[in-house]
């Protein structure tokens, strides 16, 4: 399954969020400068294309749907961009973002203690 585009993500983020939507209603939640209408459903039909999305018929006029969860594409998308940027290392990852100062030191202490917290199940 290929990534989204830009234009395609927010898209996908509205109707995860609306779960089902007609062009109309995705339009009203896409923020300013919105596309032209038939460019908003050339793009929904081009997802549908891709299989990130399905719909529902109702006459001429369909209702969309994500066909994945976000939180499956979240996975493919950061696995993807762990490995392309990152050397395949959740490390490199976090000593970016540290780097970077996106991640404080009590962030990071409080992934480590939920890494231990989660050993310390499985150990059980």
């Amino acid at each position: 399954m290929k990534k989204l585009t830009n234009k395609e993500e927010e898209i996908m983020q509205v109707l995860w969020k609306l779960e089902k939507a007609f062009v109309k209603e995705i339009m009203e939640e896409i923020p300013e400068p919105k596309p032209h209408y038939n460019t908003l459903s050339t793009t929904v039909r081009k997802m549908e294309t891709k299989g990130f999305v399905g719909h529902e018929a109702f006459g001429n006029t369909h209702r969309y749907f994500p066909k994945i969860t976000k939180e499956d594409y979240r996975n493919r998308f950061i696995n993807s961009t762990i490995k392309n940027y990152f050397d395949n290392s959740f490390k490199n990852m976090l000593s970016f973002f540290a780097k970077e100062e996106k991640i404080s030191s009590d962030e990071l202490e409080e992934i480590i203690a939920l890494i231990e917290k989660d050993k310390e199940k499985g150990k059980k």
